[in-house]
């Protein structure tokens, strides 16, 4: 064990028991070996879509699972509350949400390992994702609208993980001597990249990116995670400031302050 033990903390879940040790300990900066700088567009159809055109699959933990917990938790549903065979049924379903669990931190413990060694500046969107997954139900004065369809996005959200994707791949960086830089994800999707012209009508489906002023065609990923990249370098040369001002004015504003 390293550093001066601070804290000791012993936990139960899945019916398996953890310890965590926190200690503290003076280390030296960290001289990052990379030299490179990426943008990262974070989605559902693909997890990351990076700038340099390469991209990570959706990992899906919880939609590849979740037949078989609702399968669990029917037969949990069915049985006496706090008997012998409800016991088993719990466990049985508390062992699914920690496989769902596990292979979501798995799978972004590789992919911020990988960008953290490969990139010394990574840009990514500052998503707010408690408000983008927020229930559409309403209330019973004022229902929602495509409740259902808001429901299953809300899922497919949270399975992605994109807070702690964000959360790790902060502190490796960090470690590496590396930096993440979040930005406004305002219209990172609708500005071309080659002629900055800003509209709705570039994106002309969820895939496909077609801008209506020069003809650049990308996929609409690929050029969020672009413009991804270039937002984070203006705010790094011109300041919070500025670029908050830029990002509050129209869409044919800000496309004139890019060009």
């Amino acid at each position: 064990m390293l550093g001066e033990l601070r804290n000791v903390t012993v936990s139960s879940k899945g019916g398996k028991w953890f310890a965590s040790i926190q200690t503290q300990r003076e280390v030296e900066l960290p001289a990052t070996l990379a030299t490179t700088a990426i943008g990262i567009d974070l989605g559902i159809a693909r997890f990351a879509t990076l700038s340099d055109g390469t991209w990570m699959e959706s990992r899906n933990s919880f939609k590849s699972k979740q037949a078989t917990l609702a399968k669990y938790q029917r037969g949990m549903a069915h049985k006496q509350k706090f008997s012998n065979n409800w016991k088993k049924a719990k466990a049985n379903v508390q062992k699914i949400h920690m496989q769902i669990a596990n292979a979501r931190r798995d799978f972004l413990h590789k992919a911020t390992t990988t960008l953290s060694q490969n990139h010394a500046l990574v840009f990514i969107e500052d998503l707010q994702v408690r408000n983008m997954s927020k229930s559409a139900a309403g209330t019973a004065e004022n229902p929602g609208k495509n409740v259902a369809q808001k429901s299953g996005l809300n899922k497919a959200i949270l399975d992605q993980g994109w807070g702690e994707f964000r959360r790790q791949l902060d502190y490796k960086l960090a470690w590496k001597g590396g930096m993440l830089f979040a930005v406004p994800p305002h219209y990172t999707s609708q500005e071309c990249p080659e002629c900055h012209h800003m509209s709705a009508d570039n994106r002309q489906t969820q895939a496909k990116f077609v801008c209506v002023k020069c003809h650049y065609e990308n996929h609409a990923d690929h050029v969020g995670a672009i413009n991804i990249k270039e937002r984070g370098y203006r705010l790094l040369a011109c300041g919070d400031a500025a670029l908050s001002r830029s990002m509050k004015q129209e869409p044919a504003e800000v496309s004139q302050l890019s060009s």
